[in-house]
């Protein structure tokens, strides 16, 4: 029996086991959560408890319990033993290991389905919960995997994974674009790994190195210092005004000589056009358009105008490509 609660005063007494079939506690806890943090009414069924098995003698949340006047035993209990321990009326708690307990459940399940046996009160208790974003751990910890045991993965530079960060971002748009959830679930996955890989290539870098962590940091201290209406005093209660902070604050922190600093050339050039349009626009600046011949110059004119429109000019280019794409399988004779 357990005799003290986590702040190490004496537990209540339990009463004694009556008769009665007892109590099964399930306790999960969540290894993306530091050990020891567990809820209060886990910590109720831990120092309630007659008995307290894990069959994982390095689980890691064993200290914290022991710490705490918590006597575990490591074992593991068939179906039958601990119905059988749980007689009288007893509570006996285990504590699941990562995976769970499943040949422990289904067994439980089997004798329950038999009619055979009274079956104790069986109840499932989480101790504690993942946070938002917390998966995002197990893609770090697997992405450090990859990177020192997978033979391609290990020789990956930044400049060879240029091409996928590319080829990723192109097929996440066009998720978007077609409106397919399960598709667009993928693909923001796929674009995400991006990120990860990059960030475990950084810290091997012997120079300069950083990591996932200094990644997260640098857009959150970004966002938070481009969000003043949001994290400070200002106001903003339309999308344009939000804009307005966005380049306002933008501006000072990359004290650029002109508005097209900062434009990727190397983008497609209707993309290219419309940012170089929209920077131009938006600083109320009056630019006329080189004069020129030939389709390029044609071309510019547009972007600029659709950028002027509120038209993306690459989707709209997309759109009407995807169009010509379905009219060509139907001169075919097949289906868009």
């Amino acid at each position: 029996m357990n005799a003290h609660r986590p702040d190490g005063a004496p537990a209540t007494p339990a009463p004694a086991p009556g008769p009665g079939p007892g109590r099964v506690v399930l306790l999960t806890t969540s290894h993306r959560v530091a050990p020891g943090l567990l809820s209060w009414p886990a910590w109720q069924a831990l120092h309630g408890a007659d008995r307290v098995l894990c069959a994982d003698e390095a689980h890691p949340q064993l200290p914290y319990l022991r710490e705490t006047g918590i006597t575990v035993e490591q074992a593991t209990p068939t179906a039958e033993e601990l119905v059988d321990a749980c007689a009288g009326g007893r509570t006996v708690v285990v504590v699941a290991a990562a995976e769970g307990e499943p040949h422990l459940t289904d067994g439980l399940a089997r004798l329950a389905g038999s009619g055979r046996v009274q079956m104790p009160s069986l109840e499932l208790l989480p101790a504690s919960y993942d946070l938002p974003g917390a998966r995002l751990l197990d893609l770090v910890q697997v992405m450090d995997r990859i990177r020192a045991e997978c033979p391609w993965s290990s020789q990956q530079t930044h400049k060879g994974l240029t091409k996928y960060g590319i080829e990723e971002a192109y097929e996440l748009v066009e998720a978007i674009e077609e409106g397919d959830r399960d598709e667009l679930r993928e693909e923001l996955g796929d674009v995400l790994l991006q990120v990860v890989f990059h960030a475990r290539i950084a810290e091997d870098d012997p120079d300069t190195p950083f990591s996932i962590d200094d990644v997260a940091a640098t857009i959150v201290t970004k966002l938070i210092h481009r969000h003043p209406h949001v994290f400070g005093d200002e106001t903003a209660t339309t999308p344009e005004e939000v804009k307005e902070h966005w380049l306002r604050t933008k501006a000072i922190e990359k004290q650029r000589e002109s508005v097209t600093d900062g434009i990727p050339l190397g983008q497609p050039g209707l993309a290219l056009a419309s940012k170089l349009a929209s920077r131009v626009r938006t600083a109320g600046l009056e630019v006329p358009l080189p004069a020129g011949e030939g389709v390029g110059y044609e071309l510019l004119a547009l972007a600029t105008r659709a950028e002027a429109a509120g038209v993306d000019p690459e989707a709209a280019l997309r759109a009407a490509a995807r169009a010509y794409r379905d009219a060509v399988r139907a001169a075919e004779g097949l289906d868009a």
